[in-house]
């Protein structure tokens, strides 16, 4: 019989060479999966391409450790090639556009050219983008021979590598090889012949010839095409002459318009930007944004019609105003609808993927905590939608409106700040009944307003009804004198509005007009008075 107090001797603690071999044996298999991980998703970034909108083209971009971008543009045109100024470079195919003709397109390609922000940044964030996913796919698929390898014990390990001098392993080894280089290595070619002596790479300047000044960004610029005839040398003559006439002319007025003479916003007040009606004329963007530095703006609204048609080629449009507003204080403060010429659902979609509010029929936060409201054009769709109803008229949809104004008015006791619509039209129901400050638009191209709207207020029983509130129309921030604006420089007067707010209302209104012979003129600052008395009025 054993002794009843004898017990089971404890367990000795592990020494401590023990845990620091196995601390070395779980960083040896992390190291050996970030190794694999980062070998696999550099290996999936190189090959994977993606479709996306560039220069007005359905495109494919790839990414390359060529330290270069190489621009395919087709059998007509030279492709174009440029360092890139880091390690990383892609290649951009170009596939099919709009352009009706040949010369349109270049001039087109002239004119992105001069304003790059808005292309450089969409190629940018796809590369990003694909670089994540890759590294996120890499690092899955370096964790399965890990995982494999912890799984299947040291004694079998030992066994499967007694195996491998056979048939057996040898066969094994290459059928894994083929599901991993099936995995990483892309089926199919680009490659071209780089023999042809017709698709040497020579520079810009070579290729024009001395009789063709060319501006220095251009020095570095490198083309490759089968055609050289002087037909081709003529389109791109032209393409240069655009690219520095648009880059002047929009480049001097942003420079200038860092010293306009602009209201000063106090300490308790924010200022936001109003565009509306750019109708693609990109060189704009970067004159609207240094109008709005130099007011001291915080916050911008998009009015519509950003594009003629609102196909997808036009994203380089929404590309370019996102650019030009997409750090700072705007970067979380930009809301926007879509105008008619906006057809489709297309350009709202993309804007609110890039980052914007889009208003669709119900009260957000807007600018300085005040409250915001707006709706697509009902015209953009063609369908007279509101939100999710289709058939209504323009009419109806402005009923619409009001309805939601005047609902939130009476919940929140005051009435709603803003309401961004394209056609400040749709917003008069809502100033009828006394439920909104202010109603801004665009849409006619010129400035109408701000106009005082004295409130009937009869049938409205909401809480804030009754008063007097402001209708606004912006011009075309495009200077766009029909649907589209894409050239050389504007065709009419540019205008941005600033739109100033204190304790949550709008409380004033300043516009800036940008003449077509580049000279700026500055509009006076419009304070709205608010009381609920029918005699108020501008104070200029």
């Amino acid at each position: 019989m054993s002794d009843p107090e004898q017990t089971e001797p404890a367990s000795a603690p592990e020494p401590a060479s023990g845990q620091a071999g196995r601390a070395l044996v779980v960083l040896g298999y992390l190291l050996a999966w970030a190794v694999l991980a980062g070998v696999l998703g550099t290996a999936l970034f190189l090959n994977t391409d993606r479709a996306v909108t560039v220069a007005s083209h359905d495109a494919v971009i790839t990414p390359t450790l060529s330290s270069e971008v190489v621009v395919n543009t087709g059998p007509v045109l030279p492709d174009l090639r440029l360092d890139s100024g880091s390690r990383l470079g892609v290649e951009v195919q170009l596939g099919k556009t709009d352009a009706e003709s040949t010369e349109a397109l270049v001039a087109r390609y002239g004119y992105l050219a001069s304003q790059p922000d808005g292309v450089e940044s969409r190629i940018r964030s796809s590369l990003e983008d694909m670089a994540l996913e890759a590294a996120v796919r890499g690092a899955l698929l370096a964790a399965v021979p890990v995982l494999v390898w912890l799984l299947i014990g040291r004694t079998r390990r030992r066994e499967l590598l007694a195996q491998l001098p056979t048939w057996r392993g040898l066969l094994a080894v290459v059928v894994a090889a083929a599901i991993v280089a099936g995995v990483v290595v892309p089926w199919g070619s680009t490659e071209q012949d780089e023999d042809d002596p017709s698709r040497e790479w020579t520079t810009l300047a070579d290729f024009l010839g001395p009789e063709v000044p060319l501006p220095d960004e251009a020095a570095r610029l490198e083309v490759r095409g089968d055609v050289t005839t002087s037909q081709t040398r003529r389109l791109i003559e032209s393409a240069v002459d655009t690219y520095e006439k648009s880059k002047t002319f929009y480049a001097t007025a942003a420079e200038a318009a860092a010293d306009l003479d602009l209201r000063t916003p106090a300490e308790d007040e924010t200022v936001a930007v109003l565009v509306s009606d750019r109708h693609d004329n990109i060189g704009m963007d970067k004159v609207a944004r240094a109008i709005g530095d130099a007011a001291g703006a915080s916050a911008v609204f998009d009015a519509g019609d950003d594009t003629s048609t609102g196909r997808t080629w036009e994203a380089f449009s929404l590309d370019s105003i996102t650019a030009a507003f997409d750090d700072g204080p705007y970067q979380d403060q930009r809301w926007a609808v879509a105008g008619n010429h906006d057809h489709g659902s297309f350009v709202s979609r993309y804007l609110a993927d890039l980052g914007w509010t889009m208003l669709d029929g119900e009260v957000v936060e807007g600018p300085d905590g005040s409250t915001l409201l707006g709706v697509d054009d009902p015209r953009s769709s063609g369908l007279g939608s509101w939100r999710d109803e289709t058939g209504l008229s323009f009419e109806e949809v402005g009923d619409r409106l009001a309805d939601a104004a005047c609902a939130a008015a009476e919940d929140e006791g005051q009435r709603v700040g803003t309401v961004l619509v394209h056609d400040a039209n749709l917003g008069r129901e809502a100033l009828r009944r006394g439920c909104v400050d202010l109603v801004v638009g665009g849409h006619l191209h010129v400035q109408s307003g701000p106009d005082p709207i004295v409130a009937e207020g009869g049938d409205s029983g909401n809480e804030g009804s009754g008063g007097v509130g402001w209708t606004y129309t912006t011009g075309t921030t495009g200077g766009a004198a029909y649907a589209i604006a894409v050239g050389s420089k504007i065709r009419r007067a540019a205008q941005v509005s600033l739109l100033t707010y204190r304790d949550g209302r709008p409380v004033g209104i300043q516009a800036v007009d940008l003449q077509t012979n580049g000279r700026f003129e500055v509009g006076d600052y419009v304070a709205l008075q608010l009381d609920e008395t029918s005699e108020a009025a501008a104070v200029r």
